[in-house]
């Protein structure tokens, strides 16, 4: 079996040298660019079995790398390395299609943790579409359809969340299980993450009066329709 192939993008070509020659001493393959503009070509030319991606680069930023990597891939594991800690930026991260992040300055130590986590729990979207209320939901192309026929487009994680809960319509969505799940991790901010994201799904379905997303406090969600 090949090693784990990382595509690494970093502007900051000390760091990226350093990361990357202590990357490939424990087995991994490694590719550097310095922008996202060039990690998309990266894309097209090469497969990968995980990014790891800056969030401040010139020309293309890490967020827009991902939101249009997306567009292609929803499954490729994405770990963000940001200097940006404010839950906004972390959530605006999220909602592009991240899987996990990790704050500068890092250990070498947990970054090599983080990305064998990720390539562990890699997570796979089947080539279903699920029915929500008067809504289609297409989980392999991130597409949720009306009936009138309007497509919304999904990020990865609303995806995720709204599959978790279309499977288990009228009963309750266990709040931990969906948080290891989609997020790999039950903590404050991760939960305050998925709040923010149901509220996004509210407003996504609200065409359908006959579908509301309930929460029950200390539990979890149900998904009545």
């Amino acid at each position: 079996m090949s090693p784990p192939n990382i595509l690494f993008l970093e502007d900051e070509l000390q760091l990226a040298h350093i990361v990357s020659e202590v990357l490939r001493t424990r087995g991994f393959m490694v590719e550097h660019h310095a922008n996202g503009r060039l990690g998309l070509e990266a894309i097209r030319r090469s497969t990968f079995d995980i990014c790891v991606a800056d969030v401040m680069m010139p020309f293309m930023d890490g967020f827009n790398f991902v939101r249009e990597l997306r567009k292609t891939d929803p499954a490729l594991p994405v770990l963000f390395l940001t200097a940006r800690s404010q839950d906004k930026d972390l959530v605006e991260g999220y909602g592009a299609g991240g899987n996990d992040y990790l704050k500068k300055p890092f250990s070498l130590e947990e970054l090599v943790l983080r990305i064998n986590e990720l390539l562990h729990r890699r997570p796979v979207i089947a080539q279903t579409a699920t029915s929500v209320g008067t809504f289609l939901l297409r989980e392999h192309l991130q597409e949720l359809v009306s009936a009138d026929g309007l497509v919304q487009k999904l990020s990865f994680r609303e995806t995720q969340l709204l599959s978790l809960l279309a499977a288990r319509k009228n009963q309750l969505l266990d709040r931990h299980a969906a948080l290891m799940q989609v997020w790999g991790e039950d903590s404050v901010f991760t939960a305050r993450t998925m709040d923010v994201f149901i509220t996004r799904l509210r407003k996504r379905l609200r065409a359908d009066p006959g579908i509301g997303i309930l929460s029950v406090r200390g539990f979890g969600y149900k998904l009545l329709c």
